[in-house]
């Protein structure tokens, strides 16, 4: 009896063992335990994704409700996709101000390499389909789409910045969603960090975005990417 009794307990502590391990190296509680040490440290409620695609459902869910949206992206095609429908004329109900940073897509002019030059040459080691100005032309047909899509409402701001390609930041009044981008690989297959209004990861995504948008170019309403630029902030 006091074998079967010995042999059932160390059953049940196995099964207990098992389960608190696979609960500690989930998803949930991983998320859990960063968040809880993220607040602890000052840095917000702290949520990682490996690649940016997967906060992607989160992502338009966040901004179906937002109150403000910031935008800086390294190319803009997820602008035109359905996760970001809230944001543009016709689509629910939109955020009351939007705010969209675009990559320069005119040469630098002094003649140095373009940051969006030096980025389209990083992604060329991982996908030739890049190279010879591609980037450049995604970058300027996505930004006619904002035009159109906003109905070139004053709501929705465009400009474009000419730094480092080092991530994507989108904000909204709750959340910050920050990529970091690694070299030679696609912004969608980067790590993301997504982080909870109040927090020091979130004011810096706020900060980084703001000097990015004061120094920012007004664009001109031109179809040709190689166009001087031109306009000020």
């Amino acid at each position: 009896m006091t074998g079967f009794t010995l042999g059932v307990a160390s059953s049940i502590v196995a099964t207990a063992l098992t389960v608190l391990g696979g609960w500690m190296f989930s998803r949930r509680a991983r998320w859990w335990i960063l968040s809880m040490l993220s607040r602890l440290s000052g840095l917000g409620d702290v949520r990682v994704y490996r690649h940016q695609s997967d906060a992607n459902h989160e992502l338009a869910r966040e901004i179906g409700r937002a109150r403000w949206v910031r935008v800086m992206v390294g190319r803009g095609n997820e602008l035109t996709r359905d996760g970001f429908r809230p944001l543009w004329a016709g689509a629910g109900r939109a955020p009351a101000h939007i705010r969209v940073l675009l990559p320069d897509p005119a040469p630098a002019g002094d003649g140095r390499e373009s940051w969006l030059d030096q980025r389209e040459g990083e992604l060329v080691a991982s996908d030739p389909g890049y190279g010879s100005g591609v980037l450049a032309e995604q970058v300027l047909a996505n930004y006619h789409y904002v035009r159109a899509a906003s109905g070139n409402q004053e709501r929705a701001q465009v400009r474009f910045y000419d730094l480092p390609h080092l991530y994507r930041i989108i904000a909204t009044d709750r959340l910050a969603f920050l990529t970091i981008y690694e070299e030679s690989t696609h912004g969608r297959n980067s790590p993301c960090i997504v982080v909870r209004r109040p927090g020091k990861l979130y004011e810096f995504a706020l900060r980084a975005f703001s000097v990015a948008w004061e120094s920012g170019r007004v664009p001109e309403h031109t179809t040709d990417h190689r166009t001087s630029p031109t306009g000020s902030s």
